[in-house]
């Protein structure tokens, strides 16, 4: 320490190998997150793949295909997640994840006027590798941060992630702004080779942490082999589900991560195609959303500082409210003005919110069941996916507008901030560190009577 003050890089949270190798999995994918997600592929979708329908019709598709797509992770995160607690497979997972998801969008790169099938093939192929990833990518958390760490460490990964994903955003948008100054014929070109470099982007940076991150041991004395884990694995989630009660703050955490997750996720997944239906061009779309990143950047710092001297609890409701009051104001949006104004309010919380959400949760299990647990926190991440995308499309039909869903969003951040309330921290903290004390004196038993090798 220097002057009573813990080493810059340590204040950030990045002051190991591992950390910094870990951190760079959130540059690699959120490549995908602003690219493909946030901006240039909704747009692209809309204009030139979706070109051939209607706009309620696109608008309706597109939310379906991130519902189907999101729903399939959904049901295979908790059995994934146990499996690699039993057998060593975190980072192999990861790198099956990516291979989906880096595949299906470098593929994208040959989407045309009027591929709209082959669009949200492609779009929900990357949605598979990428939320896939991150159960695993999560998992990890607790194993390269110490308890005191977790909130820094995982900040850390959100705010790199908003620089990898702005940097590459803004190259994207050069490409499609000037395509005659990189020698390339027209914008299409710009925005396809845009597609195609997430692809790249997310596979070269995600060698660090297959490279420095070690894989973490598996909760039993000796590994079992993949075919074993995979029947172990769901006589394991049986009686998880039955523990749960003993869990009950975790619990409790995720139940109101999953409703105040369902306002941000709508926010992330839907304000291309909202806007767009306001008639606010594309640039200006792009724009704000690489606004966002960069303005992210020292707010998602910012909140791991902040969570160290009031607590991530009290941080996040900070999140919620500043959420409600984008959502209230998202309801009156009707300029480009209006829309930088809400991108700079996002670019404020969003970090910050579900970085706190991640090192909350992960510092109230017991690291040797990471996995399983993140495997149950995608679920619920997921289904927050799910419900947002799924009102959106249901709004349109119904009310054949989107405002109406974007009001709603509101009672998301509501009832998730007074689940919230209900979540004891300590007491969550206290019983984790237990159960992994009760798991490590049941190894040491079983290593103590297990036969001695023949020599």
């Amino acid at each position: 320490m220097t002057n009573g003050k813990l080493p810059f890089l340590e204040r950030l949270g990045l002051h190991r190998p591992e950390l910094r190798a870990w951190a760079m999995y959130d540059w690699a994918n959120s490549a995908f997150m602003t690219t493909i997600i946030g901006s240039v592929f909704p747009i692209y979708y809309a204009q030139v793949a979706a070109a051939t329908l209607d706009p309620q019709t696109a608008a309706f598709r597109f939310s379906m295909a991130t519902t189907l797509a999101l729903g399939l992770v959904t049901v295979l995160s908790p059995v994934l997640g146990t499996i690699a607690d039993f057998a060593p497979v975190k980072k192999k997972f990861l790198g099956v994840s990516v291979a989906i998801g880096a595949g299906g969008t470098g593929a994208m790169y040959w989407i045309g006027h009027g591929d709209w099938a082959l669009a949200l093939l492609l779009f929900a192929l990357g949605n598979i590798g990428a939320m896939a990833s991150l159960i695993f990518y999560d998992s990890l958390l607790p194993h390269v941060a110490h308890g005191d760490e977790l909130d820094r460490v995982s900040t850390a990964g959100f705010a790199i992630g908003f620089l990898g994903g702005g940097l590459l955003l803004a190259i994207n948008l050069a490409w499609i702004m000037s395509p005659g100054t990189f020698g390339l014929p027209d914008t299409s070109a710009g925005v396809r080779l845009s597609l195609l470099s997430v692809a790249i982007w997310w596979v070269v940076f995600s060698i660090p942490l297959f490279r420095v991150v070690p894989e973490p041991p598996v909760r039993l004395t000796q590994s079992m082999p993949l075919s074993r884990a995979i029947g172990a694995s769901f006589v394991e989630l049986g009686h998880t589900f039955r523990e749960l009660k003993r869990f009950k703050h975790a619990f409790l955490m995720l139940l109101a991560f999953l409703i105040y997750n369902d306002g941000i996720q709508t926010i992330i997944r839907m304000a291309s195609i909202y806007a767009t239906q306001l008639g606010i061009g594309s640039t200006h779309l792009i724009l704000a959303f690489l606004m966002v990143q960069f303005l992210g950047i020292p707010f998602t710092f910012l909140y791991g500082t902040l969570a160290g001297r009031i607590g991530p609890k009290p941080s996040i409701f900070i999140t919620l409210v500043i959420y409600a009051v984008i959502a209230t104001l998202g309801y009156f949006m009707k300029t480009a003005t209006h829309f930088y104004m809400l991108a700079a309010l996002v670019a404020i919380v969003q970090g910050g919110s579900q970085a706190l959400s991640r090192s909350l949760f992960a510092s109230m299990i017991p690291r040797f069941k990471s996995s399983e647990f993140f495997g149950f926190f995608s679920v619920f991440e997921k289904f927050a996916g799910l419900f947002g995308p799924l009102l959106f499309g249901l709004s349109i039909t119904i009310f054949g507008s989107s405002q109406a869903a974007i009001l709603s969003v509101i009672a998301f951040f509501v009832v998730g901030g007074a689940i919230l309330v209900f979540v004891n921290v300590d007491e969550g903290r206290r019983i984790a560190r237990q159960v992994e004390a009760e798991n490590a004196a049941a190894v040491a038993v079983a290593a103590a009577s297990a036969p001695a090798p023949a020599i």
